[in-house]
């Protein structure tokens, strides 16, 4: 059994590529120090922490001025719009709150860290979207039985394009920044920011409507806007249920035992399990290897491997390799004993 280290490796997949990682490493060897590698994670927490933080002041000067116009207009349609966005720029707290988190060191009762605080965020993140999409339907559904008319017609289509306008900057950065650290609440988030961008569009139609002597417009875009809402916590909440419940892209785990396969020395892929932790991916694999190996030959085969896993998987930090010996004819498996400690 291999003691896990942290690495982090763009893929290499390609023989192609691979000799070219080949001469990269005899030209600029990387480190494989401890320091650089958590200076890679808190870099990653670091980047999260300012696009949360900037993103958190353009949303919430686009909801300031959105609520000026809602004073100023009465639209419930904006109405909406506004609440989602300040909503929105609300959730960089819970977040900001588990990069933090995921900065601190492992202890003896969190042994794996705290990088799991970013799922906990995300589900915060699901629930304010339901609220925000309750309390927007509600007050649609409440100018629906009592209609009223829209004022200042002009600053609310103003308002609408700011919003549009603020929103997707924000949806871009946060999906451009949470792809490239692995953190799936901060994509959910963008993807979430996106919508609320469209939905500032369709505050346009409210202000036609206005314009047309149509007060039902606006309610009714009120609905429409609660619908929008409705799809993005479907999509937000399978992402952040599927982390939550440890599940992975298959394409990494093929990626995994292809890279595996090719390491001289293992001449088969056991167990193969990865896992998250906040926005690094772990793994745990067995592979078999020649029985005849010693000890020491059998460890350089498990070190040969992480590191082909380490290369091969993007943003995986450590891997767990353990060696199991090839089977001899007639000889029993000495993994029988642990036959009774298997769940049913």
């Amino acid at each position: 059994m291999h003691r896990p280290h942290e690495h982090n490796h763009s893929p290499a997949h390609t023989p192609l590529s691979w000799l070219r990682h080949r001469l990269s490493h005899a030209f600029t060897p990387h480190s494989h120090d401890t320091a650089d590698k958590v200076d890679r994670a808190l870099e990653s927490s670091a980047r999260g922490m300012r696009a949360l933080w900037i993103s958190l002041g353009v949303l919430g000067l686009t909801a300031a001025v959105q609520a000026g116009v809602v004073v100023l207009s009465g639209s419930v349609a904006l109405l909406g719009d506004t609440v989602h966005n300040a909503a929105d720029a609300l959730t960089a707290v819970p977040l900001a709150i588990a990069f933090v988190l995921g900065r601190r060191a492992a202890t003896r009762r969190f042994t794996y860290g705290y990088g799991r605080a970013e799922d906990l965020a995300g589900i915060a993140i699901v629930l304010t979207i339901a609220a925000s999409a309750a309390f927007i339907a509600w007050s649609a559904v409440d100018r629906l039985l009592d209609p009223r008319a829209i004022d200042h017609v002009g600053a609310v289509a103003a308002a609408a394009l700011i919003g549009f306008a603020g929103n997707e900057w924000v949806a871009r950065y946060r999906i451009r920044v949470g792809r490239s650290i692995g953190s799936a609440a901060l994509v959910a988030d963008g993807l979430h920011a996106r919508t609320d961008g469209f939905t500032s569009l369709a505050v346009l139609l409210s202000a036609g409507g206005a314009a047309l002597g149509l007060p039902l417009v606006d309610p009714l875009v009120g609905l429409a806007i609660t619908a929008a809402i409705l799809l993005v916590l479907r999509d937000a909440a399978r992402e952040v249920f599927r982390r939550v419940m440890d599940a992975v892209d298959p394409a990494l785990v093929d990626a995994a035992e292809h890279a595996l396969r090719r390491v001289p020395g293992v001449t088969e892929v056991g167990e193969l399990r990865l896992r998250w932790v906040g926005h690094r991916l772990r793994a745990e694999v067995a592979v078999v290897v020649d029985g005849e190996l010693t000890v020491r030959q059998a460890h350089c085969v498990a070190v040969e491997a992480e590191h082909a896993l380490l290369h091969a998987v993007p943003r995986l930090t450590a891997a767990l390799v353990h060696a199991d010996p090839s089977p001899r004819p007639g000889e029993s498996d000495p993994h029988q004993a642990l036959s009774h400690h298997a769940r049913t």
